[in-house]
C-alpha cells in the first residue's frame, strides 16, 4: 500500500520520514569546533537506521531464544519470527513460495560468496559479468570460475549489446550472468529483465546484485513474461535503513537445492555419520551455524515501513532531489561530474564527481570540516569501472611495483530522508570550498614569488 502519493500528503511527508529516523539530529564537531548536525549523503555506503527498526529488534530481545534448536515458548516464538520472515522477503520482492527460498545472510557480500561456493562447480564454469560491478560481484565470480564482461559505454552505462553478442559467440557455455540492479558509483539502473531474457535465451541462469536498488525502486522477481524472470537477488539490510548486518539471498528453489554451499556447520544437515554427511535442503542448507537474528527482524521491520511510504513517493524524491544537485553542481567552474548529468531519470539518488585542483580525499574532508557533510570517496570497490568513468586505464604502480587504486572520485548518494536544504547546503559548500582553495593557491603563489610573507597553507603544497 502506497500511504503518501497524493497530494495533500506529501508536503508533511518529508518531516514524517525524518521524524521516522534515529540519530539525523545528533550533532558532530566541525573544523572550527563549533557543533552541528551531520549531513549524512553516503546513503550507498551504509544508512541510519528508522526508529522503529531499533523499537522492535529491542521487544524481539526480550523474547530472543535459540533458532531451530530449542523447545521453550522464547525459542518457538523465536522460530515463527525468523521463519515467517521469509514471507515477507518474497512479498517484498515479488516472488512466489512455489518457485523461491529465502535464505538469510550478514551483508551483500556475504551472500554472493555463499551463493557462488554452491554454484560453481569447478573453475572451467563460464561466468558473465560486467565492468560496472562492485568487487563483490566481480571478485567473487573471478577468483572462482572463468570470467567473461561486457563494456561500459563514455557515460558509463552498461552496453546491454554486449550480453548478446557474447552470449551467442560462447554458444552455451556461460552459466550465469551475474550482474547490477544499480551502479554503487553512478546510481544507473539496469534492465535486469531484459538481461534475463538475453541469458535464458542462451542457457544461463542470472544473479542480481539488488543492493543498490532495493531501498530505492520497487523490484520485482517476476517478469513481463517467464523468460525475464530473475533466477537469484542478494542484498543487504544496512543499505534499507537497518543497519545491524542483515540481508537475504532469493533464489529458485529447485536451483539451490541441487547444490551445496562450501559453508558448514550445524543447522544444514540431516544427519552426520562416522563416514557420511547427508545434508537438508534450502534454506537451511544455506545457513549453518548460529543465525543473525536481531538483524532479520530490523530488515524485516525495514521492508514493511519502505512498503507503507510507497516507491513511487520514494523515487520521485530522490530523482527531485539527484535533479536539484546535479543542476547545482554543474553551474560551479571547477566542478566535474561524471555519469550522465542531463539524463538521469535511469539513475537512482547516486552522483559522482571531483574538484579542479584538489583531490578527492580532501574533498571529503573539507565536506565534513566545513559543514558535517558525509560523503564517500576514492574508488567504492569497483576499480575497473572508476578506471573506465575518469577515461584512464592506465594502471600506476608504486615504488615497489605494485598496482595502485585508480584516482578517486567523490559520491554523494541521497536516501528517504536528505532534503533539499541539504542538497543547497552540499552545493553551497562546494562554492565555498572551491572559493577557498582559489585564495590559498593565490596567497601561495603570492608567497612563492617573495610579495607575502603569508604561510602556504593549501593542500597541495
Amino acid at each position: 500500500m502506497n500511504t503518501f502519493n497524493n497530494g495533500s500528503a506529501r508536503a508533511g511527508t518529508a518531516k514524517h520520514i525524518r521524524n521516522m529516523m534515529l540519530g539525523l539530529d545528533a550533532p558532530v564537531e566541525l573544523g572550527n569546533k563549533t557543533k552541528a548536525s551531520a549531513i549524512n549523503l553516503d546513503n550507498a555506503a551504509t544508512t541510519p537506521a528508522f526508529k522503529n527498526v531499533v523499537q522492535e529488534i529491542h521487544k524481539e530481545l526480550l523474547y530472543y531464544s535459540s533458532i531451530g534448536r530449542g523447545m521453550g515458548q522464547k525459542s518457538e516464538h523465536t522460530n515463527e519470527v525468523y521463519d515467517s520472515g521469509r514471507d515477507t522477503v518474497l512479498d517484498f520482492v515479488g516472488a512466489d513460495s512455489t518457485h523461491y527460498t529465502v535464505f538469510y545472510v550478514n551483508n551483500t557480500t556475504d551472500g554472493m560468496n555463499k551463493l557462488a561456493s554452491a554454484l560453481i562447480d569447478s573453475h572451467r564454469d563460464m561466468v558473465l559479468t560486467t565492468r560496472m560491478e562492485h568487487h563483490a560481484n566481480d571478485l567473487t565470480w573471478r577468483l572462482r570460475a572463468r570470467t567473461v564482461y561486457t563494456e561500459v559505454d563514455k557515460q558509463g552505462r552498461l552496453i546491454l549489446e554486449d550480453f548478446e553478442r557474447i552470449l551467442r559467440r560462447l554458444r552455451g557455455r556461460v552459466k550465469y550472468v551475474s550482474v547490477t540492479a544499480a551502479s554503487n558509483v553512478t546510481g544507473y539502473v539496469n534492465d535486469v529483465h531484459q538481461i534475463a531474457r538475453t541469458a535464458h535465451k542462451y542457457g544461463a541462469k542470472i544473479i542480481v546484485d539488488g543492493a543498490q536498488i532495493i531501498a530505492h525502486r520497487a523490484f520485482r522477481m517476476t517478469g513481463d513474461c517467464p523468460e525475464e524472470n530473475i533466477d537469484f537477488l542478494v542484498f543487504s539490510a544496512h543499505k534499507m535503513y537497518s543497519p545491524f548486518g542483515g540481508g537475504a539471498v532469493v533464489g529458485l528453489t529447485k536451483e539451490l537445492n541441487r547444490h551445496v554451499p562450501r559453508f558448514y556447520g550445524g543447522g544444514m544437515i540431516e544427519t552426520v555419520t562416522d563416514r557420511k554427511v547427508f545434508f537438508t535442503d534450502s534454506p537451511d542448507l544455506y545457513e549453518a551455524g548460529s543465525p543473525n537474528y536481531p538483524g532479520v527482524v530490523g530488515m524485516l521491520r525495514s521492508m514493511k515501513n519502505l512498503q507503507s511510504l510507497g516507491f513511487d513517493y520514494i523515487e520521485a524524491h530522490e530523482q527531485r532531489l539527484l535533479g536539484m544537485a546535479l543542476d547545482g553542481l554543474r553551474q560551479i567552474p571547477g566542478v566535474i561530474l561524471y555519469g550522465d548529468s542531463i539524463h538521469y531519470t535511469d539513475r537512482v539518488g547516486i552522483l559522482v564527481f571531483t574538484l579542479q585542483g584538489i583531490d578527492n580525499e580532501t574533498v571529503s574532508r573539507l565536506l565534513a570540516e566545513y559543514s558535517g557533510i558525509a560523503v564517500r570517496h576514492a574508488a567504492f570497490c569497483a576499480h575497473p569501472y572508476v578506471r573506465r568513468l575518469t577515461g584512464d586505464l592506465t594502471v600506476r604502480t608504486g615504488s615497489d611495483g605494485t598496482p595502485l587504486p585508480p584516482e578517486g572520485l567523490v559520491r554523494v548518494s541521497f536516501g528517504i530522508y536528505n532534503t533539499e536544504a541539504d542538497v543547497q547546503c552540499l552545493v553551497n559548500t562546494v562554492k565555498q570550498l572551491l572559493e577557498s582553495h582559489k585564495e590559498k593557491s593565490i596567497a601561495c603563489n603570492n608567497s612563492s614569488n617573495g610579495r607575502s610573507e603569508r604561510r602556504c597553507v593549501c593542500d597541495r603544497c
